[in-house]
């Protein structure tokens, strides 16, 4: 089903690229206490979990499970307020970071767009943890895209109960194109420059699988993912990863209840990129705003002051399909009263 969104951009914040960086730059950082956990892999590898603290919760309190964007972390501020309403939702909350993500990973693969795999690793790893636990994953961007292209690989096979995704690039190498239009180049260098620095680092504590590129040659994401992306993780070239890890194709596939928020005007790919209402499953609602930038989505309260839509409506989706995820009691109050 595709509809459009009831969002309302703050007035002072109808621009797109005004969204996404007071989003993400300019917003305090929530607070955050998490724990820690390394998950050993069978190739050698890790990846590094970061969940809420235990509060005394049943054995049954479901479990939100955050796949964060391209050079997202614990730090991305879309995430930590997630999980903060997790955990008011009386819920636990695990950050999966991706291979590469908090700290440089053993081997010389990395995370990508279409890296279902470990995704799966996790979630098997959660539903061993907690068997009678009803699970949900929310991913963003990046995230996003590896959540859809998962629940379309598994279809009824999901173990899911419900998902949501935001500002996700369905289309890989249409994204690379737009990105590479006007002030979107300023997103491309900054992301690159964060894959490049991450990269070097990790080369400097391991060796290279063979002669590494010269990364001040790499400036857009086509001859980056030609030189690095692919090689490194399997794909023939930036072509061929980009056609097989766009998550487009996957949604049609969905059977798990899913949410998608997109913006028209998300200044990192074209609005054609939308998926078309053919393109949907039954189980899939894509909600589309005309503004909300990408993974922005900022709102205005009744002083004008900042509020970030996404942290009502994604949990407003799961208090309605993710079994033990409910509204904190002042909410509950609040609601009962008005």
């Amino acid at each position: 089903m595709l509809i459009r969104s009831d969002f309302e951009p703050a007035f002072w914040l109808r621009n797109a690229h005004a969204q996404t960086v007071f989003a993400s730059k300019l917003r305090p950082s929530p607070p955050l206490d998490v724990e820690r956990e390394r998950l050993e892999l069978d190739d050698g590898d890790f990846l590094d979990l970061s969940w809420l603290p235990e509060r005394g919760l049943d054995e049954d309190a479901p479990v939100v499970i955050v796949l964060h964007g391209l050079n997202g972390s614990l730090e991305s501020k879309y995430a930590r307020g997630l999980l903060r309403q997790a955990d008011a939702h009386g819920a636990r909350g695990v950050l999966m970071h991706f291979r590469g993500a908090a700290e440089p990973n053993r081997l010389p693969r990395s995370y990508h767009s279409g890296e279902t795999e470990d995704f799966a690793t996790v979630v098997a790893h959660v539903r061993a943890r907690y068997p009678r636990a009803a699970l949900a994953a929310v991913g963003y961007s990046l995230g996003g895209n590896v959540l859809l292209k998962y629940l379309g690989e598994r279809g009824r096979e999901s173990p899911l109960a419900c998902a949501t995704a935001v500002s996700v690039p369905y289309d890989l190498k249409r994204c690379a194109e737009a990105i590479q239009q006007g002030l979107s180049r300023i997103y491309q260098a900054h992301l690159i420059n964060g894959l490049r620095e991450a990269y070097e680092n990790k080369f400097n504590v391991i060796d290279a699988p063979e002669p590494l590129p010269d990364f001040r040659k790499l400036r857009d994401f086509p001859s980056f993912d030609n030189a690095l992306t692919a090689p490194l993780n399997g794909f023939r070239d930036a072509e061929d990863y980009y056609e097989r890890s766009s998550s487009g194709p996957f949604i049609k596939h969905i059977r798990t209840p899913t949410l998608i928020i997109h913006a028209e005007d998300d200044p990192f790919m074209a609005p054609d990129i939308i998926p078309a209402e053919d393109a949907l499953s039954a189980a899939v609602r894509l909600e589309v705003s005309r503004h909300g930038g990408h993974v922005g989505f900022v709102g205005a309260g009744r002083y004008g002051e900042p509020v970030y839509w996404l942290e009502r409506r994604i949990p407003a989706w799961l208090r309605d399909r993710l079994p033990g995820f409910e509204a904190p009691a002042s909410a509950r109050e609040a609601q009962e009263a008005g």
